[in-house]
C-alpha cells in the first residue's frame, strides 16, 4: 500500500527551468566578460575568477540537463521516477567547484613565479565588481527558488553562483590593495586566498550528493516524522514500528509498518492505514510518499526476533 503527495506542480517546474536558464545566460556573459578583462590587465586574480567561470558554465550545462531529467515522471525503464539524478548533479557542481579551486591556485602560484605583469586595474577592477554584484543577486535568487521548491540541483548552481560571486569580490580586494599600495604579490595571494575558500563549498556539496546517494536518514527528519506519526496514529489508535525513509531529491519516501489486533479485519485495517498514508505527507509540510506495512500485533515481536528495525518500538 502507498500513496504519493504531488512531488511537483507544473509552476514549480516552469519557474526552476526559467531560473536555470538565466544562470547559463548569465554564466555565459560573465565568462566571456572576464576573459576579456583578463586580457586587460593580466591579472593572476582575475584569470582565475575566469577559470571558475569555466567550470561554472560547464557545470550549470550539466545541472540544466540534470534538471529537466529530475522531472521527468516514471516510466517502465525507471519505475520510480529520474529525482535522484539531483544528487549526482550536486556531486558533480561541487567536484567542477574542487577542480576550478586547484586550477586557480596552480595559474597563481605559477604567474606570481614567471612575474607579475599588471596594467589596466583600474577597468578591470570595475568590471569585476559588476560581475560579483550580479551574481549575487543570481544566486540568491536560484538558491531561494530551489529551496522553494526543494531542488537540490537548483540550490546546488545557485551556491555556485554565489561561489562565483564572492570570488569576484575577492578579486576586486586584492586588486583595490595592488592599486592602494603598488605591491603586486597581493593580486596573487588573494586569488589562492578566494580558491581555499570555495575549496570548502565544493566540498560541502559533494559531500550532500554522497549523503543522498547513500540515503543518509537525517536525525532531524527522522524526529519530526516520528512526532507526526505519534499523533496520526494515536489519533487512530493503531501503534506502528520499522520507520524507515529517503529522500530522492524531491519527495521524502517513509515505510512503516502498522500493528492490528487479530480480531479486526482486513477491510478496516486497510482503511485506517490508508488514513496514515494520506494524513502524513500533508502533516509534513514536503512531497512524500508513504509505503505501510500491515502487521499482526499480538506476534509481531516473535516473527521479527531477529530482525533490527529503526523505528519506534511498540
Amino acid at each position: 500500500m502507498n500513496a504519493a503527495s504531488t512531488p511537483l506542480t507544473q509552476r514549480s517546474i516552469r519557474d526552476m527551468r526559467y531560473a536555470m536558464r538565466l544562470s547559463l545566460i548569465f554564466g555565459v556573459v560573465m565568462l566571456v566578460g572576464k576573459v576579456g578583462a583578463y586580457w586587460l590587465t593580466g591579472s593572476a586574480a582575475i584569470l582565475s575568477d575566469a577559470a571558475e567561470s569555466v567550470i561554472h558554465v560547464v557545470a550549470v550545462a550539466f545541472a540544466a540537463f540534470s534538471l529537466g531529467l529530475s522531472t521527468k515522471p516514471a516510466d517502465d525503464r525507471f519505475l520510480y521516477g529520474y529525482e535522484r539524478i539531483t544528487f549526482f548533479s550536486a556531486g558533480f557542481e561541487g567536484a567542477m567547484i574542487i577542480i576550478a579551486a586547484v586550477g586557480i591556485i596552480w595559474a597563481a602560484v605559477h604567474k606570481w613565479l614567471h612575474g607579475l605583469q599588471l596594467q589596466h586595474l583600474s577597468a578591470g577592477a570595475l568590471f569585476v565588481l559588476a560581475a560579483a554584484a550580479i551574481n549575487a543577486v543570481l544566486g540568491w535568487y536560484l538558491v531561494r527558488t530551489g529551496r522553494r521548491n526543494r531542488s537540490l540541483i537548483l540550490e546546488a548552481n545557485g551556491k555556485h553562483v554565489l561561489t562565483d560571486s564572492w570570488t569576484s569580490f575577492g578579486v576586486v580586494g586584492g586588486l583595490c590593495l595592488v592599486l592602494l599600495t603598488g605591491w603586486k604579490p597581493f593580486d596573487p595571494l588573494f586569488a589562492i586566498a578566494v580558491a581555499v575558500n570555495i575549496l570548502w563549498s565544493g566540498g560541502h556539496l559533494v559531500w550532500r550528493s554522497a549523503r543522498g546517494l547513500m540515503d543518509y536518514s537525517d536525525p532531524d527528519t527522522g524526529r519530526a516524522l516520528r512526532q507526526k506519526l505519534d499523533h496520526i496514529c494515536h489519533r487512530l489508535g493503531v501503534e506502528y514500528h520499522g520507520v524507515r525513509f529517503r529522500t530522492t531529491g524531491y519527495t521524502l519516501m517513509v515505510e512503516v509498518h502498522l500493528l492490528f489486533p487479530y480480531e479486526i479485519s482486513v477491510g478496516e485495517a486497510h482503511t485506517i492505514a490508508t488514513q496514515v498514508e494520506e494524513s502524513l505527507p500533508k502533516v509534513l509540510g514536503v512531497p512524500a510518499q508513504v509505503i505501510t506495512h500491515l502487521e499482526a500485533a499480538e506476534d509481531h515481536n516473535l516473527v521479527h526476533r531477529d530482525e533490527h528495525y529503526t523505528g519506534r518500538p511498540s
